[in-house]
């Protein structure tokens, strides 16, 4: 499994989820985005419809009739609903669950740093994970240390 740890300092995480979400389509694959606040989830619901002018995502959140139609699923739990192998933690809290992710893009700002660098530590003595950092710079996501 790969784990994208991506660490916000200019944009906060329902602006980075439309490109990443765009790019999980693109790459033929589902999203399942995962945040326990409500509000979070509604923000992103509106950036993916309509982040862009040309560039609505079609999703749906968790629970209702067509979770399996949705190629990209917003809720609560780590429960790919619609079969994702990608699944975008929002909140900056990481979830121990192994649904069959192949790709996990775990979003974190300032308030959640100190959790993501003990999870890059314990996700570190695991083996079979591919750990990247990413952060933004100058309008750009960079990989780095």
């Amino acid at each position: 499994m790969r784990v994208d740890f991506y660490q916000l300092s200019r944009d906060p995480a329902e602006a980075v989820l439309p490109l990443i979400a765009r790019n999980t389509l693109k790459a033929g694959e589902r999203l399942l985005v995962v945040s326990a606040r409500e509000d979070q989830l509604g923000f992103i619901s509106r950036e993916l419809w309509g982040r862009a002018a040309d560039s609505f995502l079609a999703h749906g959140f968790s629970g209702g009739d067509h979770d399996a139609r949705q190629p990209i699923l917003l809720s609560d739990a780590m429960a790919p609903g619609n079969g994702a192998k990608y699944v975008a933690i929002a909140d900056g809290v990481w979830r121990d669950a192994d649904p069959g992710f192949e790709r996990t893009f775990y979003i974190f700002d300032d308030e959640t740093l100190q959790p993501a660098r003990e999870c890059w530590v314990m996700l570190g003595k695991r083996g079979g994970i591919d750990r990247r950092f990413w952060k933004q710079q100058g309008g750009k996501w960079v990989e780095g240390p």
